[in-house]
């Protein structure tokens, strides 16, 4: 089935080379006919790598297998093909997983241990591996400094547009690249989905530092977001250094001269982030959710959360239905402190409710005009105190189900 593109697609922005890098995709027939499903890269030696996975507990086998060899903290290259997630295939999975990491290795003279592997797509059937190592060698052979796009496209299963993001960082003074690319429309809520990322930069940063970059800021984009509230098998965001750029020594705990290299992270997987939210099966609308006034920030985030995941409030949203009291519903479910009657709401900065009661005169029509526009901005501010934090989702229509119903088909 044809897929159209998103209405809130953003176009793939100019991706520039990274020293230390090269990677490409092919065809490997693993799923999908007449597309490329196969995508590689390869780093320089004492390429650094810090990784964040999923929470499910049914991961699959390449997320196993990148736990394992993270380790290690070191990268020669990373393989992903798209189709299949090589998830609940038992001892299968775990030798397609080996298999494939030895070949690459072959490949590129290394360790399998420092080869790194994702995988999406269908669950529960065996990978044909035989298939993906066959496509190695020529893919290797046609790997490119600037294979970007192609690597962002290869990766896709169910998106419409590909995804990415590029920023310039400063360590010491010195200019450093960062660029990541992404995939996930389906699946997807904290902890992560089946959803895959993968940022690289020209920095030298020691595995220990570069991981106390990573883990903050994907706790701060892709697990804010939302599109089903289905946390995938498979969802994995890895980021290597390949240490090719020249700049003042990083030490093993990082500190103060990565600040701005955090901040940049932190821009592109919030950028990115949002992408896959754009990408939403089915999706019409991008919503912002505000909750201020909580007993904490940790608290806010459930209660964001569960207004961003409620099918009812989504449903609204995809029916352009100024439906305030669905909110009010989500807020007392998430199970965090809330009072009714402190309970203040506004959509598209118009508040309707405010401490517990309608706003005497509210006017509807500012609302219902905001609620046609492609962007939907919810504010939930509950009285009680200090803590906010913010969530993205998008709308729920009849796409999402018609893209899933015949997801194997």
């Amino acid at each position: 089935m044809a897929i159209p593109v998103s209405p809130l697609a953003v176009a793939l922005p100019s991706l520039p080379e990274i020293a230390g890098v090269r990677l490409g995709a092919a065809a490997a027939g693993i799923r999908y006919k007449g597309r490329t499903d196969l995508v590689m890269a390869d780093f320089s030696p004492g390429t650094t790598a810090a990784g964040v996975f999923t929470r499910n507990k049914c991961p699959g086998a390449p997320v196993d297998w990148c736990r394992a060899s993270l380790a290690g903290g070191k990268a020669r290259a990373l393989v992903v093909n798209a189709g299949n997630a090589n998830v609940f295939t038992g001892r299968a999975g775990a030798e397609a997983a080996r298999a494939t990491a030895a070949a690459a290795a072959l490949l590129v003279g290394c360790p399998a241990k420092q080869v790194f592997l994702g995988s999406t797509g269908v669950i529960g059937e065996v990978l044909p591996h035989e298939r993906l190592t066959a496509a190695l060698p020529a893919l290797h052979a046609d790997l490119r400094a600037d294979g970007w796009e192609a690597a962002a496209r290869g990766i896709m299963t169910t998106d419409t547009f590909p995804k990415g993001a590029t920023r310039v960082a400063s360590i010491g003074g010195a200019e450093v690249r960062i660029s990541g690319i992404a995939k996930g429309s389906g699946m997807i809520a904290p902890d992560m989905a089946t959803m895959l990322c993968f940022v690289f930069t020209d920095a030298k940063i020691p595995a220990p530092a570069l991981q106390a970059c990573l883990a903050p800021a994907v706790d701060a984009s892709f697990n804010c977001t939302t599109v089903d509230s289905d946390t995938s098998t498979s969802d994995t965001v890895l980021l290597f250094a390949t240490g090719q750029a020249r700049h003042p020594r990083v030490p093993a705990e990082g500190g103060a001269i990565l600040a701005d290299f955090r901040a940049k992270l932190a821009e592109i997987l919030h950028d990115l982030a949002l992408q896959v939210v754009r990408d939403g099966e089915g999706a019409q609308k991008l919503v912002r959710i505000e909750v201020t006034g909580a007993v904490s920030k940790k608290s806010a985030k459930r209660v964001a959360m569960a207004i961003a995941n409620s099918p009812l409030v989504k449903t609204a949203i995809a029916g352009e239905d100024a439906n305030w009291g669905r909110i009010v519903m989500a807020v007392g479910k998430a199970g965090e402190p809330a009072d009714r009657d402190l309970l203040s709401i506004a959509i598209g900065g118009t508040f309707m409710a405010r401490e517990g009661s309608v706003v005497p005169g509210y006017d509807e029509a500012p609302v219902v005009a905001h609620m046609k526009g492609r962007e939907i901005e919810i504010l939930v501010d509950l009285g009680l105190g200090r803590g906010q934090a913010v969530a993205w989702t998008c709308d729920l229509t009849h796409g999402y189900i018609d893209i899933n119903g015949s997801y194997r088909s």
